[in-house]
């Protein structure tokens, strides 16, 4: 621990977040009945520039009219080099009371939020609008990569970042065409053997760049937020993806399609038997502080404060669902 505290974002159920295009008022419905944790409206790359005006009326009365339940809702506006923001912006958070976040775009640097925190405060203070909306940043550029750690430092509002992986892709230059999920020519090679035969073992082109952002998120409070899976008809491959993001302390891979929106809650809820070791942890711990012990032996393993600390976070994540 450190004397260092660090405030941390406003707590959301984020397993999953469906994106709809603002232009196909036929999905909203469909997304409103969703099992979607988080709903996020979209203006940007989803939608064709000539229906970009008309996808920003669909998306307030479908924010205004429709029932969308407890789910977080969230608009992507267009990116800060557009002449299309200022009015995503303007138009949706003046006549949306039901809007939670906004999820900006292609961020490079910190002053990038900061123009929409100042944006956004002003046309809360003008509007007597006393829900303070939050922001998601998309960490999807080198340029935002390479100031991440300022990033989430740049305002109240931020809340979480996720990892865009395809445009991330294209500002690296990386030799890949697909979204998310490994490559084929992204391997290494074992030493050869004593016949010398070699194997050949697939890496993940995008761990080092996910590990960055998740640790910038975490020493800020923010929540770490994976990026999309694109072969929508590869269910095991998703699993694959999204099962070690879980483990490294990433929330969820963004569900485009309705069908990795299960996916991902599944994979992003912990299981009976991990929620039943988090109790056992926390009761042999509770014993182990009446006996004066600072650690103690659970199921043949060493568990102490660190280990309260992790199961606490489990649990909290149940009960979150649970309460859903």
């Amino acid at each position: 621990m450190s004397f260092t505290l660090i405030e941390q974002a406003t707590p959301r159920l984020h397993r999953s977040e469906l994106a709809v295009p603002g232009s196909n008022t036929a999905l909203f419905e469909k997304a409103a009945a969703s099992a979607a944790d988080i709903v996020f409206l979209d203006l940007e790359d989803a939608v064709a520039p000539d229906d970009k005006p008309q996808a920003r009326k669909n998306i307030i009365q479908g924010l205004n009219e429709l029932d969308w339940g407890t789910k977080t809702m969230m608009i992507r506006i267009n990116g800060l080099d557009t002449h299309y923001m200022y009015r995503d912006v303007v138009d949706i958070v003046e006549a949306c009371p039901r809007l939670d976040m906004i999820l900006i775009p292609k961020v490079g640097v910190a002053a990038d939020v900061y123009a929409l925190d100042m944006l956004v405060t002003q046309i809360e203070n003008a509007k007597g609008r006393s829900k303070r909306i939050g922001f998601e940043v998309l960490i999807e550029t080198a340029l935002g990569m390479a100031n991440v750690e300022a990033i989430a430092q740049s305002s109240k509002r931020l809340e979480a970042m996720s990892f865009g992986v395809a445009d991330y892709a294209a500002s690296t230059r990386a030799r890949t065409t697909v979204i998310g999920g490994v490559n084929r020519e992204s391997v290494v090679l074992t030493d050869p053997d004593e016949h010398g035969q070699r194997q050949s073992f697939w890496t993940d082109p995008w761990h080092a760049a996910q590990t960055r952002m998740l640790v910038a998120c975490r020493a800020y409070g923010l929540r770490p937020i994976d990026g999309p899976f694109g072969d929508f008809s590869d269910p095991d491959g998703f699993r694959a993806a999204a099962a070690p993001c879980g483990g490294a302390g990433l929330r969820r891979q963004v569900g485009h399609p309705p069908s990795q929106v299960a996916l991902a809650n599944e994979v992003f809820t912990p299981t009976e038997a991990e929620v039943t070791k988090a109790r056992r942890i926390k009761d042999a711990m509770a014993q182990a502080a009446k006996e004066g012990k600072g650690a103690v032996s659970l199921d043949g393993r060493l568990i102490d404060i660190a280990s309260i600390r992790m199961a606490e976070a489990l649990l909290a994540k149940a009960d979150a669902i649970a309460s859903a």
